[in-house]
């Protein structure tokens, strides 16, 4: 089954692009809200796109949302948005002509959890969660039954109220209990993502896709 989700593509510089980065949005926010990051990371060889989410947010039009986050119906949507994603992802693999194993998958706060949700399941090339978490029912599995998994790159800010700094650690010690390689960082900063949170990103990348 082919699943189609709206989103902005940024093409390569170059004919042959060195990978693909997809980058998913907050709660809230939308496709278009990520794409102003580009300039910064100075990466024109590499092919980006950023998916909007597939439910509306409820408290603005403009809004998107990967699920429910309000008290009466949370995670409502998590399932739907976890097997679109997923498939969506593979069938990049198909239009772009870029494998999984050159992709690199990103997400800032709900769009990070998404990106450990569903990236631990797929051959991609590394992993960004930025002032994400972890889904409960992640939280609570035993290590998953897969042979390997992607390198992950975690950056939080210390001083982030509205997702914990404490729920950057409990995802980063269970990741390490199942073997995943994790780099770490936090910074002097809310929830945002600033230029130093760019930089490592960047580097990442360079390391992940040269």
């Amino acid at each position: 089954m082919t699943v189609n989700l709206q989103s902005i593509t940024i093409p390569a510089s170059t004919p042959n692009p060195k990978g693909l980065i997809v980058a998913l949005h907050g709660w809230g926010a939308n496709a278009e809200d990520l794409t102003g990051l580009t300039p910064y990371l100075n990466l024109p060889e590499y092919t980006y796109i950023f998916p909007d989410a597939p439910f509306p947010y409820p408290y603005s039009p403009n809004g998107r949302a990967w699920y429910d986050l309000r008290v009466e119906n949370m995670y409502a949507g998590l399932t739907q948005t976890r097997e679109t994603l997923l498939s969506w992802l593979t069938n990049l693999e198909r239009e772009t002509g870029i494998p999984l194993s050159r992709t690199i998958l990103s997400g800032f706060s709900q769009g990070g959890a998404m990106t450990l949700d569903i990236g631990l399941r797929l051959d991609l090339a590394g992993l960004v969660c930025m002032s994400g978490y972890l889904h409960p029912e992640l939280e609570k599995q035993p290590k998953p039954d897969f042979t390997s998994f992607p390198s992950v790159l975690m950056m939080h800010g210390q001083q982030d109220t509205v997702v914990p700094l404490g729920a950057a650690h409990k995802a980063k010690s269970l990741l390490e209990s199942w073997g995943v390689n994790v780099e770490y960082h936090e910074f002097s900063a809310s929830h945002e993502i600033n230029l130093q949170m760019l930089e490592k990103l960047r580097n990442f990348i360079q390391r992940r896709l040269p």
